[in-house]
């Protein structure tokens, strides 16, 4: 742990002091508070793992969560937790060394989950969904033996954007990554404190306080992964209309079942007409 750390806490030591980075880091932290409150992720007294792949996200999401346990608006217990899946080249001494450096209370676990994805999937095929279910039922079982009621994911408003434009244009529905769901068993959460923050201010916050930073080299170098085609269109959108992100992000939050074409979310067959009273109707001479 560093000894003459002068911020809230060691993520932040070292942090810039321009007002640019400030905006940015209260930016940040705002946004993950609003999250957090509006979609009631906070159970008193609970244990969140925090997973911790070592990209930019997952760092920018610990550190907030830090900050805001520091500054009382977040009453659960933080453990951070890496899923070291067996990748070759995967530096395994970077996130352990720096976790301790930190002071931060983690786990490692290794699981060889590679071997059984190259296997699994056919050639040319994505490693991404088999990749995720396995992980997540290590992180679930980890879950389960720390005590922790919810598994914390570094997913942001980007990565919620581009799922539900991919279950569009490829699965056939209105669907995204909520940022509060239970899993299937009915015992842990799964919470995206970052579901407000934009892939930008992770990525400026991360490389501004020097995270070292790992990038995902089993699906990252995979040609055509439908998500990249989906985050190249994105892309376009906001460079000609700035801001469309932001506007499409909000219009998951303001979903109108009458307004859509799903008859398991509005009864449109029991929808009635209300006879006008004759003192409405206007008489013709």
């Amino acid at each position: 742990m560093l000894d003459d750390c002068d911020d809230i806490h060691p993520l932040f030591h070292g942090a810039p002091k321009t007002t640019a980075f400030k905006k940015l880091r209260k930016r940040i932290v705002q946004n993950v508070r609003e999250a957090v409150e509006q979609y009631g992720m906070i159970e008193r007294d609970s244990r969140w793992l925090v997973c911790l792949s070592g990209g930019k996200d997952s760092y920018t999401l610990l550190a907030v969560l830090h900050e805001l346990k520091w500054r009382g608006l977040l009453p659960v217990d933080l453990l951070a937790c890496n899923l070291d899946q067996g990748q070759p080249g995967f530096p395994a001494t970077v996130l352990p060394g720096f976790l301790e450096k930190m002071g931060v209370p983690h786990r490692i676990e290794y699981q060889d989950t590679y071997s059984i994805v190259t296997d699994k999937v056919p050639a040319g095929r994505t490693y991404c969904a088999l990749c995720s279910r396995l992980r997540r039922g290590h992180l679930y079982r980890i879950a389960r033996e720390e005590g922790c009621s919810a598994v914390v994911l570094g997913h942001h408003r980007d990565d919620i954007l581009e799922t539900f434009f991919m279950n569009l244009f490829h699965g056939g529905r209105l669907a995204t990554m909520p940022p509060k769901l239970l899993n299937e068993e009915g015992d842990v959460f799964v919470c995206r404190p970052l579901a407000h923050v934009a892939e930008e201010d992770c990525d400026r916050f991360a490389k501004a306080m020097h995270y070292p930073i790992i990038p995902c080299d089993l699906c990252g170098t995979q040609d055509g992964l439908q998500r990249q085609q989906v985050k190249q269109i994105l892309d376009g959108w906001e460079r000609n209309s700035p801001g469309r992100r932001q506007v499409m992000f909000r219009a998951l939050m303001n979903a109108r079942p009458s307004h859509l074409l799903d008859p398991k979310l509005f009864d449109f067959e029991g929808l009635q007409r209300q006879a006008r009273a004759e003192t409405d109707i206007p008489v013709l001479r």
